[in-house]
């Protein structure tokens, strides 16, 4: 069933033969679980916020009934990484989508009906499917194509090679040796003498469990070795050269394929980190706009959108997360049930926890002005102090009026030097 193309390596490649190669199964398998795996949900926007939608529909987390999630999305992952084309069949009531399976994108032909609209061919059904029966979900399309570009297809040469590069890998060290030649003998043999030299020189030296023994040889036979050793043909580099290939293909940094070169960041964080935003974040987009247009069934869900949440990729290690954390809450954007929530923490049940604070003296917003005032309360304080009247004072800067004790203030005179019972008398009334 698989598209097979022939490359100048001689080798045939189609899905399976691709699937064989070990850095092909590795990053397909390393996109696709690491995708499938993340928390998935749907939301709407409502007054420029994200909320939640709700209800979500069932089959966002349960899309086929009869396998995982994570199964569901991952076969989704594959057929775009192979085929640059996700098929799935949709199957739906008057209660909506009751259920999703990935077909096998070799299975499918798109073309387009008479008024424009496209339409897919599925091998098993009796009449061409609608774009409402069918979610397709493309790669990278070239202008003027619907169907997407296929990995397989478009470098068969990279992975030919690879193919090739394997098969004769596992030759080499499954059949070949080092003493492995030709056998000269002086005279003519006859074919039965020359089987028998055969058989007894493979029989003792053929075969990766009999490698670089010594070769014994009698009546004038000579041996001249022919083949090359792994190190004088490169052949560990070309493997690697290979492995470096599938990672461009895939976009993935070399070192988690096993490779330890083309490190482009001073540490794997930082390689981690751009492989999520470069590598995995388009395909991500790819598959949040195809499931969005299915919310526009469900009622309500004409302006809800499914999203991944790629977040956990995203983290730093802890202590750049409290550093970035106490930042958040101290700038007022971030309340500590925020923060406790990112972390899977239970919430304070308490409102001051559910409260932004303001920079400066890191209060709850309602009391921002306890700030202001107090710049207020001090000015006047140093206005009245100087001979200002304070209801002028008061009046000038906001605040509101105040009952004086009429009692001379402490700062003119010390406490030990006043009378407690007559507090004026220290003072000359008259002048």
């Amino acid at each position: 069933d698989s598209f097979q193309v022939g490359s100048n390596s001689g080798t045939i490649v189609n899905n399976d033969t691709a699937f064989q190669v070990n850095a092909i199964y590795s990053a397909i398998s390393l996109i696709s679980q690491t995708i499938s795996s993340l928390p998935v949900d749907s939301y709407v926007r409502r007054d420029g916020s994200r909320r939640p939608f709700r209800p979500a529909p069932e089959w966002i987390q349960s899309p086929d009934v009869d396998t995982t999630k994570e199964a569901f999305y991952g076969s989704v992952i594959v057929s775009l990484l192979l085929d640059g084309n996700a098929f799935v069949r949709v199957f739906s009531n008057e209660n909506g989508i009751v259920n999703l399976n990935v077909l096998n994108p070799s299975q499918v032909k798109i073309k387009r009906n008479g008024i424009g609209r496209v339409m897919f061919e599925v091998q098993g059904e009796d009449r061409p499917l609608s774009s409402e029966e069918i979610l397709h979900i493309p790669d990278i399309v070239k202008p003027g194509s619907i169907r997407g570009v296929s990995r397989t297809e478009a470098l068969k040469e990279n992975f030919g090679l690879a193919i090739a590069l394997q098969n004769y890998s596992a030759k080499f060290f499954g059949q070949g040796t080092n003493t492995s030649g030709v056998l000269e003998f002086p005279g003519n043999l006859s074919a039965e003498q020359a089987a028998q030299l055969q058989e007894a020189f493979d029989a003792r030296h053929r075969g990766w469990k009999h490698s670089h023994k010594t070769a014994v040889l009698s009546g004038g036979a000579t041996y001249k070795p022919t083949s090359v050793n792994p190190q004088d043909s490169q052949l560990l580099e070309a493997r690697n050269h290979a492995v470096a290939d599938v990672a461009r293909a895939f976009s993935i940094p070399p070192h988690l394929l096993g490779l330890d070169q083309g490190m482009s960041y001073a540490s794997v964080e930082q390689n981690n980190l751009a492989w999520v935003t470069h590598g995995l974040r388009p395909i991500v987009s790819k598959l949040e706009s195809g499931f969005s247009r299915l919310l526009s069934r469900t009622r309500g869900g004409e302006n809800a959108f499914v999203k991944w949440n790629l977040d956990g990729l995203l983290r730093a290690d802890y202590n750049s997360r409290i550093s970035g954390y106490s930042t958040g809450l101290q700038s007022g954007f971030f309340t500590i049930n925020d923060i406790r929530r990112l972390e899977d923490l239970r919430p304070i049940e308490d409102p001051s926890a559910d409260t932004v604070r303001v920079p400066l003296q890191n209060v709850n917003v309602e009391n921002a002005t306890i700030s202001s005032q107090m710049q207020k309360v001090k000015m006047a304080r140093d206005l009245v102090m100087v001979g200002f009247d304070p209801a002028s004072v008061l009046e000038a800067m906001g605040l509101p009026d105040m009952d004086h004790t009429g009692l001379p203030s402490v700062q003119l005179q010390g406490v030990q030097n006043l009378d407690p019972e007559d507090p004026e008398s220290v003072y000359d009334v008259e002048n």
